[in-house]
């Protein structure tokens, strides 16, 4: 057949561009239909005047995204099922209840979950997604509406978990950055060896962690994460099982208790006091429930997140004991003990253990900036093995560039003069919020927890419902948060966290100032 396609050989347009546009159109306007046949490279280049080789080329662009078909000795034609047929939404050719009856079922997911009523036409099952079936660990997520993204969140201050990163020494950070960069080594392009992570890094934190908190660890107990919540998630991975018991602050930090919940595990809320978490509520449930033996207790003792408190020295030691009798492990996330501005520092639970019962759970995230997704985890010798293979699986290996940098960064003693440097930073920020909320509420406002960590858990007395407050000081650029998110149970009323450590003094005054209108109004 003979086929009109025109070229131009003053285009700016390649040949082979020309061709291929010109038999596409010519296909997607219904000029060439559907299995008709075209005519073979030698004949079309002789047609065209131009090399066989330009034509092959377009033949084989239109041939790979499915406009045309090849058939060995017979030719090639118009492809019968185009690309852009394909790629339409196609109309349900399967009956809705033949499809339903087909899909196998999942049980609820969670003990006392509610399931929309299927005569609601509104109703979507949370097991499923157009009919197909989800995991356990998606339907858990999906069922427990408490995370959401916005791309266009606006800029609030007193918002959660932000260091005062304008402090950061990024001169003495960028020049490491610099000269690692410089040794243009090409390993750092390649994937290490050891998921674990770069073995320098791994020395330099089993040194700084003897030094500053007590723990006594090899640096092949060491494993580089992305930051607290990846450790937290290879606990769950590692150590949970589906319907295990696992024990967590009441109220407790809401990355843990979604974790473990989306794992299956039946997730035991332990209550807080003064002291920390309470091991004589651990007790009561081992009462309650003879043979009780939780697979792991989650506990953040530095700084109790939300709450503030610090456990005490003996209450870490009858922790200890009481896991090491029933055969639990502590799970230690210390996300920022390097903040105590009263009394002489607590050693680390990981730090009185002797027997492999506490993993450790560390990050720099509050301590250097939060973009900076490096933690690490300090597990007994026997399970550096398997949490390294489950850290390989999730996502081979943490930066080696940035691990490299800390490393030298820990090792030259920067880390540790920026942290003595914050910690008087923060100190005195602390106080000057203590101070303003005494002046702008009275007697209205109690503030939780002991001096330590760079947020403070607040009471306010107010005739508002807490989300109302919330939605306000937002409106009014201050970003503050209810802690009604970190109880499982049933959540105090008035109970607010604030975050100061990247304001400054003149900030944090006015913020206060705003938020005593609002909540007292």
């Amino acid at each position: 057949m003979d086929l009109l396609i025109h070229v131009d050989q003053s285009s700016g347009v390649s040949l082979h561009r020309q061709i291929y546009d010109s038999i596409r159109g010519a296909i997607l306007s219904g000029r060439l239909r559907s299995g008709e046949k075209l005519p073979s490279t030698r004949a079309l280049s002789k047609s065209l005047g131009i090399a066989r080789a330009t034509v092959t080329m377009s033949f084989d662009s239109l041939l790979s995204e499915g406009y045309i078909e090849a058939s060995v000795g017979a030719g090639t034609f118009v492809s019968r099922a185009l690309p852009e047929e394909l790629m339409r939404p196609a109309s349900p050719t399967v009956d809705p209840a033949t499809l339903e009856a087909s899909t196998p079922k999942v049980k609820a997911r969670s003990r006392g979950r509610k399931r929309k009523d299927a005569s609601d036409p509104g109703a979507q099952d949370p097991d499923k997604i157009q009919g197909y079936r989800l995991s356990w660990y998606a339907t858990a997520l999906r069922s427990r509406q408490w995370l959401s993204f916005s791309a266009d969140e606006p800029e609030v201050q007193l918002s959660f978990g932000r260091p005062a990163m304008a402090e950061f020494p990024m001169r003495v950070w960028n020049q490491l950055l610099l000269h690692h960069a410089r040794k243009r080594n090409l390993g750092l392009l390649d994937s290490p060896a050891n998921a674990a992570g770069f073995m320098p890094l791994r020395e330099q934190l089993a040194s700084y962690l003897s030094r500053v908190r007590a723990v006594a660890c090899q640096p092949e107990q060491v494993i580089v994460v992305n930051g607290s919540q990846q450790g937290i998630d290879l606990v769950a991975r590692v150590l949970i099982d589906r319907g295990d018991d696992i024990c967590i602050e009441e109220p407790g930090y809401i990355g843990a208790q979604k974790s473990f919940e989306a794992m299956g595990a039946n997730v035991l809320p332990i209550r807080v006091d003064k002291q920390g978490i309470s091991v004589d509520a651990l007790k009561e449930h081992e009462r309650a429930k003879p043979g009780f033996s939780p697979q792991l207790v989650y506990v953040t003792p530095s700084h109790q997140s939300p709450t503030g408190v610090v456990l005490s020295v003996p209450r870490r030691l009858e922790l200890i004991s009481w896991a090491r009798r029933v055969g639990a492990y502590i799970v230690e996330d210390d996300y920022d003990s390097e903040y105590r501005y009263k009394g002489r520092p607590i050693p680390a639970l990981a730090g009185l253990d002797h027997a492999g019962t506490v993993i450790y759970i560390g990050t720099l995230s509050k301590v250097l900036f939060p973009s900076l997704r490096l933690g690490y985890l300090v597990v007994p010798l026997d399970l550096a093995e398997v949490f390294t293979r489950a850290k390989w699986l999730t996502d081979r290996h943490s930066p080696l560039l940035e691990q490299q940098v800390l490393a030298d960064f820990i090792r030259l003693g920067h880390l540790e003069r920026h942290i003595r440097k914050m910690r008087n930073l923060y100190e005195q920020k602390r106080k000057l919020v203590i101070e303003s909320l005494k002046k702008h509420f009275s007697t209205a406002a109690t503030v939780l927890g002991d001096a330590a960590g760079i947020n403070v858990v607040v009471r306010i007395a107010s005739d508002k419902d807490d989300a109302e407050i919330v939605l306000q000081a937002k409106a009014a650029g201050i970003g503050i948060s209810s802690t009604g998110h970190c109880y499982l149970g049933e959540a105090p009323r008035g109970e607010f966290q604030i975050n100061y450590a990247h304001l400054n003094e003149d900030a944090i005054e006015q913020c206060i100032e705003r938020l005593a209108r609002i909540a007292l109004s």
